[in-house]
């Protein structure tokens, strides 16, 4: 579970209800009795619950949890209560909604993308980009991580990851050997990945041995002749993909023998549907 600060959750909150509930109090129900209930409408994966838990203590609502983050559910399983007073419950209503909403988008196209890749290769891994929505990337990080997925990279000074743009600044970029030669000097303690955008430049860099050549946007006939290449060579190098991978198509390219798959499609996934209901309490 990821940690969430208060300015954080504050942001979350602050979009939506920074100036009050002006229906709410119009109508003079600040102060009723209320109870609200959260509800999956279809089955499947649950993720953002830990964070809207959260977002109601920050209103001083008392949330009653049922499920955890990264659970499969039932169709029209209860997710959470909680009881207030009207004003609050409508404050927290729609921010909690829009969190659970889209995380579980997220979760739930991360965990069926999951599932066609190890269909056909049980040690498939699928990893999420730092290419996400503005603004979403830690929640979509929370949801993937819930979903079974794991994090490519959510950030520049995460990994090692060479790309044509920092290449055309070098000196000399195809200098493969020279750019890993100096990558294990700078950072000996992180694999070098290179990327490859056509397969003539992966044969040039397989001499200079990166631990990683990730192929970009590259067809499953140009993967499967970059693996009979690679396998010629004898070397240790991890092939990945990315660029246009998705829940579709993870199987194509995992019965050609690649186990990991570079993806931001769960990103983009439409959000699942959360029943909310608040009602009068008794």
């Amino acid at each position: 579970m990821l940690y969430f600060s208060d300015n954080e959750l504050d942001a979350f909150l602050l979009e939506d209800i920074y100036r009050g509930d002006l229906t709410t109090h119009s109508l003079g129900l600040d102060n009723v009795p209320a109870r609200m209930i959260f509800k999956r409408k279809n089955a499947g994966i649950v993720a953002g619950i830990s964070i809207a838990e959260k977002l109601l203590r920050k209103l001083a609502i008392e949330p009653h949890v049922f499920v955890n983050e990264g659970d499969t559910v039932a169709a029209g399983s209860l997710l959470l209560t909680a009881q207030a007073r009207a004003d609050k419950l409508h404050q927290a209503w729609k921010v909690v909604q829009l969190v659970l909403e889209w995380s579980c988008g997220v979760a739930q196209y991360t965990a069926e993308m999951i599932a066609n890749a190890k269909a056909i290769n049980p040690n498939a891994i699928v990893a999420c980009t730092r290419k996400s929505i503005p603004n979403t990337r830690k929640l979509a990080t929370n949801a993937v991580l819930a979903a079974g997925g794991h994090i490519h990279r959510q950030g520049l000074s995460e990994t090692l990851l060479v790309f044509t743009n920092h290449r055309n600044l070098l000196a000399d970029p195809e200098d493969w050997q020279g750019i890993v030669t100096r990558l294990k000097q700078q950072a000996p303690e992180n694999k070098i990945t290179l990327e490859a955008d056509n397969l003539v430049q992966f044969e040039q860099m397989l001499t200079a041995e990166p631990d990683i050549i990730q192929l970009d946007k590259f067809t499953p006939e140009q993967v499967k002749h970059a693996l009979h290449v690679l396998a010629l060579t004898n070397k240790k190098i991890t092939l990945s993909v990315a660029g246009g991978v998705n829940k579709n198509n993870v199987a194509e390219y995992a019965k050609l023998g690649i186990q990991l798959f570079i993806t931001s499609a769960p990103y983009y996934a439409p959000p699942e549907d959360i029943k909310v209901i608040i009602e009068k309490q008794a």
